[in-house]
């Protein structure tokens, strides 16, 4: 199988000059204190339409011939992939339908509408999605524009490899998040061309792993499921052609638990001030799991911004418990005047802040006298949680973890 050319996406790179500004690269301290050598973000969250994806979709359509652009084009995606397509073809003239699972983000729903495509929510998952949106393509005679398998998006996501490589001279190791391996083939092409010592790695999802399993087996294998709030790469199966890059030009797949992407999540949005979604912030995440050879410098890919506000709020509360700065615990104190304050002086006394508290007088568990506290508290760390469930235990207040 034909790998995708250095040439190509140097010529992709052309096409796409006047559509798009490089993105910028930042350091980062926190991150580099976690690794121990400098780390660099690529921030492709703040790209056009919020992540790489319009790179990729953009020169697939723009090489199409005028009878394809008359037909239209066809596509299916979780969000970005969506976005990219919609806008691409809005900047060409080209109709667009696209398909999207029905528990894709509404925000991506709309910003895919918004850029001018028809949007068509089928199936519980992108797989479902992919296989409806075959089918239409079909049937009508448009061209599908495939999110990752195909040579002219894997040439258009690698022109992000020539602006690292300019905007960043030296570094030692690039962290890309994959999900089908569009983007992670289309750079390891470039930067095999330009610079071989560069180690690559890719990250995926442990929830939505396809690509160990592929590599073993020599061929693309498909995942029963996929469970990962890493929407963006929850790609059961990885492409033909993804597949034979990744094996000729990555160095390693790593995967991270879902736990650790919210934790990237929120240390992006608190000290890079980096709105970045749970996919795009998997790079970062496998930084923090640690484990991984990263030989300093190290660029850490952000692959895109696109994320529900809601679920913002929930990787944050998720993303503070794991570090244990947020904590929410459950006892029983006797049901009578005061008791209530007593304990929530234990925890001022702490020094731990009150965010909420719920006081329950009846329920099957309690006894005759006993009510149940729930209480919502800001901590500073493991530790200090582990102290303040120490001192409840003490003053007599059974304390277990929510």
């Amino acid at each position: 199988m034909d790998l995708v050319s250095a040439a190509a996406i140097r010529r992709a790179a052309e096409r796409l000059q006047p559509v798009l500004q490089p993105t910028p690269v930042e350091g980062s301290r926190a991150l580099s204190e976690v690794l121990g050598g400098e780390v660099v973000l690529k921030c492709e969250n703040l790209q056009r339409t919020g992540s790489f994806k319009l790179r990729g979709a953009y020169n697939r359509i723009a090489l199409l011939s005028d009878a394809e652009r008359a037909g239209g084009v066809v596509c299916a995606s979780a969000g970005n992939h969506a976005q990219g397509v919609a806008l691409g073809s809005a900047l060409q003239g080209v109709d667009a339908t696209v398909f999207m699972p029905v528990s894709a983000p509404l925000p991506k729903v709309a910003a895919t509408q918004a850029y001018g495509a028809t949007v068509e929510l089928v199936g519980e998952t992108f797989d479902e999605a992919l296989a409806a949106a075959r089918s239409y393509a079909d049937e009508r005679g448009r061209v599908f524009v495939h999110p990752f398998d195909h040579p002219d998006v894997i040439a258009g996501q690698g022109t992000i490899a020539l602006e690292l490589l300019a905007q960043v001279p030296s570094f030692a190791t690039v962290l890309v998040p994959v999900g089908g391996g569009g983007l992670i083939s289309g750079m390891a092409v470039a930067l095999r061309a330009e610079r071989p010592d560069v180690r690559i790695v890719g990250v995926q999802a442990s929830g939505a792993a396809s690509f160990p399993a592929s590599l073993t087996a020599g061929e693309p294998t498909t995942l029963a499921a996929v469970d990962t709030i890493a929407d963006g790469i929850a790609v059961k199966r990885p492409g033909e052609l993804t597949l034979a890059h990744v094996r000729e030009l990555v160095d390693e797949v790593v995967t991270v638990d879902d736990d650790v992407i919210a934790r990237a999540v929120v240390l992006l949005l608190e000290r890079a001030k980096l709105v970045v979604e749970p996919s795009g912030a998997a790079a970062v995440a496998a930084i923090l799991a640690g484990g991984v050879e990263l030989a300093a410098p190290v660029v850490a890919v952000l692959t895109g911004g696109n994320i529900d506000p809601l679920l913002m709020q929930h990787l944050v509360t998720s993303g503070l418990t794991a570090e244990g700065r947020y904590v929410t615990l459950r006892t029983r104190i006797p049901d009578r005047p005061g008791e209530l304050a007593r304990l929530l002086e234990l925890a001022a006394d702490a020094r731990a802040n009150v965010v909420g508290v719920e006081h329950h007088r009846f329920g099957r568990r309690l006894r005759l006298g006993q009510v149940e506290v729930v209480v919502e508290l800001e901590t500073r760390g493991a530790d200090h949680v582990a102290e303040l469930c120490r001192t409840m235990q003490r003053a007599g207040y059974p304390v277990s973890t929510v």
